[in-house]
C-alpha cells in the first residue's frame, strides 16, 4: 500500500502541510523539525508522487531533449548526462531523434509535442536563424551546440576555437610540424569551421603556415569518413606526421587507414580527437582527445529550461529563478572542456588520461 504525506504526518506527530513543507524543501521548516519529519519519511519508505505534484503547477514533469544523432557515442553519452541533470530536478526526459535534418528539426522546434511538454533542449546542425525567427511556441527552448543564433534563446555551448587550438598546441609540443584536419564540411557547419579555424590559428601563432592541402573534408563524421579522409591524404601524397580529427570517430576510422598502410600512431603519425567518447579510451592505442564538459553542458541546459518555467535554480548553481523566468534575457552559456592525453600522441609509456 502507497504510503501518504498523512501517514508520514502520524508517525511524525506533525501537520501534513508541515511534512508537505518539509518533502518541497521550503527554507522555513526548523532543522529539528526537518530531522523529525525526514526520520519518518525514512521509516515508512515515503516517495512523493512526482506526477501529482507537477500536474498541482500545472506542469508535466516532462522536458524534451532532440538530438541529430543518437547512435554517435557523443550524443549517447550527453543523452545520459541530460536524463542525470533533469532527475535531480524531479523531471523525465522524452528523446527526439531529428537526423540532423532541417525539417525534422523545424517540426521539434515548433512544438509539436508541446502539450506533453515543459520544455525542449534541442541541439540543431542545419536549422537556420529564420526557421526560428518566427516561433510562437511558449515553451521554453534551450540550444546546445556551436551554430550562432541571434535570438532571444538560451544557448550553451564550448569555445570549440580555444578547444582546438589546445588540441593543435598538444601536437606541436610533442614536435609535430604537418598536422592534418579531417573533418571540414565548408560553409556547411559552424562547428567544424569554428574547429578548422582553431587549426589555422595555432599553426599561425606557431610560425608554421596552414597548409590546405592537409584538410580533409567529410561528408559525414563516422569511422567511415574519417577512414576516407586519411585515404585521400595519403593517396595524394601527403604524408603528415599529425592529425587533429573534427571527432573521435573520425580520428578512429583515420587510425584504422593509418595502420593498414604501415604507419604507426603515434610514432609515425599521432592523432588526437574531439569528444572524448568511451571507444576511444579503449582502442588498441588510447585517442587522445578534448574533453567538453557533458556533465556541466546537461546541468546548464536543464536549470536554463527550469528557470525560464520560474521558480528553480539559474544554471550556474545560483538560487531562485524568479516566476515569469521567461522575461529573463537570453543567455550564452559556455561550458569547459579539457584535453585528455593518451596514447594516440604519447605513447604507450604515459597514459595519464585512460
Amino acid at each position: 500500500m502507497r504510503v501518504s504525506l498523512k501517514d508520514v504526518a502520524l508517525r511524525a506527530g506533525v501537520s501534513i502541510k508541515t511534512v508537505s513543507n518539509v518533502v518541497n524543501n521550503y527554507q522555513h521548516v526548523t532543522p529539528a523539525m526537518r530531522a523529525r519529519v525526514q526520520q519518518a519519511i525514512d521509516e515508512l519508505g515515503y516517495r512523493p508522487n512526482m506526477t501529482a505534484r507537477h500536474l498541482r503547477k500545472g506542469r508535466t514533469g516532462i522536458i524534451a531533449l532532440a538530438l541529430p544523432e543518437l547512435g554517435n557515442p557523443y550524443f549517447a553519452e550527453l543523452a545520459a548526462a541530460v536524463i542525470d541533470a533533469a532527475a535531480e530536478h524531479d523531471y523525465i526526459v522524452l528523446l527526439d531523434h531529428t537526423g540532423g535534418r532541417r525539417e525534422q528539426e523545424l517540426l521539434v522546434s515548433q512544438g509539436f509535442r508541446a502539450r506533453v511538454i515543459d520544455g525542449l533542449i534541442l541541439s540543431p546542425l542545419e536549422l537556420q536563424t529564420e526557421d526560428l525567427e518566427g516561433r510562437t511556441e511558449p515553451v521554453p527552448l534551450v540550444l546546445l551546440g556551436e551554430r550562432h543564433y541571434d535570438l532571444p534563446y538560451d544557448h550553451i555551448a564550448i569555445d570549440n576555437v580555444a578547444a582546438a587550438r589546445t588540441a593543435v598546441r598538444h601536437l606541436l609540443d610533442l614536435g609535430r610540424r604537418e598536422v592534418a584536419f579531417l573533418g571540414s564540411r565548408p560553409r556547411r557547419n559552424q562547428p567544424a569551421e569554428l574547429r578548422v579555424r582553431g587549426w589555422r590559428e595555432e599553426l599561425a601563432g606557431a610560425g608554421l603556415p596552414a597548409d590546405e592541402g592537409l584538410v580533409g573534408a567529410t561528408d559525414g563524421w563516422g569511422h567511415e569518413d574519417g577512414a576516407r579522409a586519411m585515404a585521400r591524404l595519403l593517396d595524394a601524397g601527403r604524408r603528415p606526421d599529425a592529425v587533429f580529427a573534427y571527432n573521435d570517430l573520425v580520428a578512429i576510422g583515420a587510425m584504422r587507414v593509418l595502420s593498414e598502410r604501415g604507419l604507426r600512431v603515434p610514432e609515425d603519425v599521432a592523432v588526437a580527437g574531439f569528444d572524448d567518447v568511451v571507444e576511444g579510451r579503449y582502442g588498441a592505442v588510447t585517442l587522445t582527445s578534448v574533453s567538453p564538459d557533458k556533465a556541466a553542458i546537461a546541468r546548464m541546459a536543464v536549470e536554463s529550461v527550469l528557470s525560464r518555467l520560474g521558480g528553480e535554480p539559474r544554471p550556474g548553481g545560483r538560487p531562485g529563478g524568479e516566476p515569469g523566468g521567461e522575461q529573463q534575457p537570453p543567455r550564452r552559456l559556455t561550458a569547459g572542456f579539457s584535453l585528455i592525453e593518451r596514447e594516440s600522441t604519447l605513447g604507450r609509456a604515459s597514459t595519464p588520461g585512460r
